[in-house]
């Protein structure tokens, strides 16, 4: 994305995502761009963002789910922003009952 061209692709690849109406449709999306590993990150990020919305700390995380806490501190510093994106959006998820 360092380029001009990469930030094109980068946008196009957005609109493509966004485009897409259903999660059947992502699914097929995903299975077609990505490795089953680049998938698998891509649970794991989201696992250890929903664990830490929820308040558990960085090394029990870190511990069950068998990664670094270097891992975990780009997800711990996206929470920290209460006007950031994944904020907002697990707390949407979460109807805001956990109170973090």
């Amino acid at each position: 994305m360092e380029t001009p061209e990469g930030r094109k692709a980068y946008r196009d690849m957005l609109k493509v995502f966004s485009s897409v109406e259903s999660p059947e449709e992502m699914e097929k999306l995903f299975d077609d761009l990505f490795t089953d590993a680049e998938i698998n990150d891509f649970i794991l990020r989201w696992q250890l963002m929903d664990d830490l919305y929820k308040g558990k700390s960085q090394r029990n995380i870190a511990k069950e789910r068998k990664i670094s806490l270097c891992r975990i501190t780009r997800g711990s510093r996206m929470l920290k922003k209460k006007d950031g994106f994944m904020h907002a959006l697990l707390s949407s998820r979460y109807d805001d009952h956990l109170h973090i």
